[in-house]
């Protein structure tokens, strides 16, 4: 520091001092070895606390995601109490059953699959409160056996702008077996081991397929859509966690360039490629498809049926479910069989029309959501739940008959 010579006489206290020091550090040093040991194992073991507090997180998010609200079942039972009680009811019921209008392919016809009465009914408010000529809409609604008495009492009694409205059975599909429908047997197997799940619990199952949305035959039901509807010709496809915000009849003139399906790629974001769906490891996959191409979403899609008649598509959905039968080429799901089944057959549509994420993204960009024609609360954090993301729960709610005497009882009350 100096730039001097040290002096001899200099150098006696800072060799000792400097040997004192080195003593000191050899009798307070460390095993580094045994140190980075030591912090791995406490690593390794706070990894393992985390991944499992994580697992159990999900799990019991999707136990709330999944639970039907008492205000929701509260209105179930009354509808369905109305529907068995009242006679007349029933007979509007089979009035609406036989209309022509069911069938004229000069209106516009929307099909939504659900067991949830509410959803249902904000789907087609929201379409109809946004369309420019509602009484040319007409809606096609399939429940299950359960829910099919308040389906029907709710639409039979409420007004959507002279909108038809048609609600169906799934258990009168006598064709719907396992002898024709791969997919039958499948989710009854695969519901006899989710028994045994929720018996065990084994967190090693993939928390997203505990989803018993994935187990319903109602969630299947959209590949058998010309099945259902033998003499229609184009159909839109609606979930039942979506608001319409926009007219959706000019979807019927976009012209498809003779594909089956229109629907919005999602693989802007680079992680929605087929890759990531289906397993590529398997030489049926990879012989076929093309790891990178691109998703796309379900949730609102228009179908042309008549391409999809002539192309045989849900003949392709059997083939891919039966290939799957053993759960190796994907898990459980609809959407990778679907991006098999419509492999070259998908028209992708402007961004514009489905806007997704609302039940689980916080961050969508206002401006994105205001210029949707539907947005999709898609995600464990549906609208009609406690778990809803707030900034966006308003958007459902204005299309919610708030009016209703039964609403009042079961919801606000």
């Amino acid at each position: 520091m100096r730039a001097e010579p040290i002096t001899v006489e200099e150098a006696g206290p800072i060799i000792s001092g400097l040997s004192y020091l080195i003593f000191k550090a050899q009798d307070a040093h460390y095993d580094i070895a045994t140190t980075m040991m030591t912090m791995k194992s406490h690593i390794q073991a706070l990894e393992e606390r985390t991944n499992a507090a994580t697992v159990q997180s999900t799990f019991f998010g999707q136990l709330v995601a999944e639970v039907l609200p008492k205000s929701l079942h509260c209105l179930k039972v009354k509808l369905t109490n109305d529907w068995l009680k009242q006679l007349p009811l029933q007979n509007h019921a089979e009035e609406k059953r036989n209309s022509p209008r069911v069938v004229d392919n000069n209106l516009y016809h929307f099909c939504i699959f659900s067991d949830n009465v509410l959803a249902t009914s904000v789907v087609v408010n929201s379409t109809v409160c946004n369309a420019d000529h509602p009484k040319q809409l007409v809606f096609h609604i399939v429940t299950d056996g359960i829910s099919y008495g308040s389906m029907q009492a709710w639409f039979l009694t409420n007004d959507f702008k002279g909108a038809t409205v048609e609600v169906q059975n799934i258990e009168e599909f006598s064709w719907l077996n396992a002898s024709y429908a791969p997919v039958t047997k499948q989710i009854h197997d695969q519901n006899s081991r989710a028994s045994s799940f929720w018996g065990d619990q084994d967190m090693k199952v993939e928390p997203k397929l505990w989803n018993p949305k994935h187990l319903s035959l109602l969630n299947h039901l959209r590949f058998y859509i010309p099945e259902i509807y033998p003499l229609l010709e184009k159909i839109v496809f609606l979930d039942d966690d979506v608001i319409v915000q926009k007219d959706l009849t000019r979807l019927f003139s976009l012209d498809l360039h003779g594909n089956v399906n229109g629907a919005v790629e999602t693989c802007l974001e680079g992680f929605h490629r087929y890759y990531k769906y289906i397993n590529f490891s398997n030489p049926i996959i990879s012989s076929k498809f093309d790891p990178q191409a691109c998703g796309w979403a379900f949730g609102m899609n228009v179908f042309d049926l008549i391409a999809w008649r002539k192309e045989n598509v849900t003949a392709q959905y059997h083939y891919w479910q039966e290939q799957n039968a053993d759960q190796t080429l994907w898990k459980l799901g609809t959407l990778p069989p679907a991006l098999l089944a419509f492999y070259g057959l998908t028209e992708p549509l402007d961004r514009r029309w489905h806007v997704l994420g609302l039940g689980y993204d916080m961050n969508i960009d206002d401006r994105l959501i205001d210029s949707a024609a539907v947005i999709h609360f898609n995600g464990n954090m549906k609208p009609w739940l406690k778990l809803a993301i707030g900034r966006y729960k308003p958007l459902w709610e204005r299309y919610v008959n708030q009016s209703h005497p039964y609403y009042q009882d079961c919801v606000l009350s």
